[in-house]
């Protein structure tokens, strides 16, 4: 058998003692639990504010939604990074998500009484903030539920669910909207149902014994006020240390500012421009195709993934991802048409996720789990970071109809600059794969 045979029969026996093993269905289903409800309380609030007849946004106010959507987890990150490496993460998981819930509701009722502006934006604030907690939690306790050997497909597989289960979420937000209806009491009754989602998470979790989701060690200070102060420091060190973190990171952060500005394009061409064009619907339920084409793009990332790290290391699928999204984003950016528009929803969500595959692998197989929790503070700070100001800046400059040439044309540069950043960061060692 060849070495590529023999590695891919190794991963396959892999997955089959993954589902065999009771702690990482456990894990796995309070992930898919609470991404499912993530998806539904973002859809559902997006269509409050975007989609809704009773209530206008300029693309302004859309940066606006995405910052109130993204930017608690960079705010919350690094006080998440250093709790979860003091606290039993187990307990964190059970409260944050039961928190979540609360805010849901909250957020819910303020969508009802026709809130706008700052009281809307501070409720939805509230609960993506503790949703924080609960995404980093996950992923540092992953390694405490499979083998060292089986981490990569064991991230790959719980990720690529995970995101299925938010565009999941999204799609039930979709649907509800058609059942409830698209006002304020309908969007109201759509987010609300993102309460379950919270939960059943915090349930699933609960039944962990104390301790067994780490840390197993605890190295920060006494004072939480040094430790949050300290965290991202902490993560940025053991980023740096580690060149395969770091060249893999910047890759990703490079895809997150081109994906940005192009998801505000796609929903002002879904909103303002685009008609219905054969079975391609724009609207609302254009954005539930985006979805729909996302997530396969995530199935195939999930399915591919192990694979084209076993045939190009980790660093040549990294690359060949980025080059794709590059092409994608030029060829099938510019014709700005639904069908072009979907399937470049595809391939750069697909292009994305294999990048994203191989910082989660990158950062839970070669960072210390003693730092772990702050590494992926980090790491999701300057992911939503880097999103909230490539979509306030296409926003600064975007015609309320979406058409923009040129910042289809500044994406696929950040994706090229992407590029030429890993590969010189991966020079500073030699990455994994």
């Amino acid at each position: 058998m060849t070495t590529a045979g023999s590695t891919a029969a190794q991963h396959h026996l892999g997955t089959r003692r993954l589902l065999a093993a009771a702690r990482f269905r456990r894990l796995l289903a309070s992930r898919l639990a609470a991404q499912w409800g993530d998806g539904l309380f973002q859809a559902g609030l997006a269509g409050a504010v975007l989609f809704n007849p009773e209530r206008h946004a300029d693309p302004l106010a859309v940066a606006a939604g995405f910052a109130v959507l993204l930017l608690p987890y960079s705010v919350v990150g690094p006080f998440a990074g250093a709790l979860l490496d003091r606290w039993d993460r187990r307990r964190v998981l059970v409260a944050a998500n039961l928190t979540r819930g609360l805010f849901v509701v909250l957020t819910a009722a303020a969508v009802a009484l026709g809130l706008d502006g700052v009281p809307l934006y501070a409720a939805a604030l509230l609960v993506t903030g503790v949703s924080r907690f609960v995404g980093s939690g996950l992923s540092a306790s992953l390694p405490h539920v499979v083998d060292q050997d089986h981490l990569v497909e064991a991230n790959a597989f719980a990720a690529t669910l995970g995101a299925l289960a938010a565009v999941t979420g999204a799609g039930c937000a979709v649907a509800l909207r058609g059942l409830f209806g698209a006002g304020d009491g309908g969007s109201a009754s759509t987010t609300a149902f993102a309460l379950l989602g919270s939960l059943l998470a915090a349930w699933l979790a609960s039944r962990f014994r104390p301790g067994a989701l780490g840390p197993d060690e605890v190295v920060e200070p006494d004072r939480t006020a040094t430790a949050v102060a300290r965290g991202l420091l902490d993560g940025a060190r053991a980023v740096w240390r580690t060149p395969s973190v770091a060249a893999a990171l910047l890759a990703l952060l490079a895809h997150r500012a081109a994906f940005g500005a192009s998801l505000l394009l796609t929903l002002l061409l879904m909103r303002n421009t685009f008609t219905d064009f054969g079975p391609f619907k724009a609207g609302m339920a254009g954005l539930g195709e985006v979805a729909v084409a996302g997530g396969a793009g995530i199935l195939l990332a999930g399915l591919v993934t192990d694979r084209l790290v076993d045939v190009l290391g980790r660093r040549g699928a990294v690359c060949a991802a980025l080059l794709l999204a590059a092409v994608t984003q030029l060829g099938l950016g510019l014709p700005m048409l639904l069908p072009t528009t979907l399937a470049a929803s595809f391939l750069l969500t697909f292009a994305g996720q294999v990048v994203k595959l191989c910082v989660d692998a990158a950062v839970q197989g070669d960072i210390g789990d003693e730092v772990r929790g702050r590494v992926f503070a980090l790491y999701d700070t300057l992911f939503n970071v880097m999103q909230v100001a490539a979509v306030t800046a296409a926003a600064a400059v975007v015609p309320l109809d979406g058409r923009s040439a040129g910042l289809v044309v500044a994406a696929t540069v950040a994706y090229l600059l992407g590029l030429a950043g890993y590969l010189l960061l991966s020079r500073r060692g030699t990455a994994p794969g």
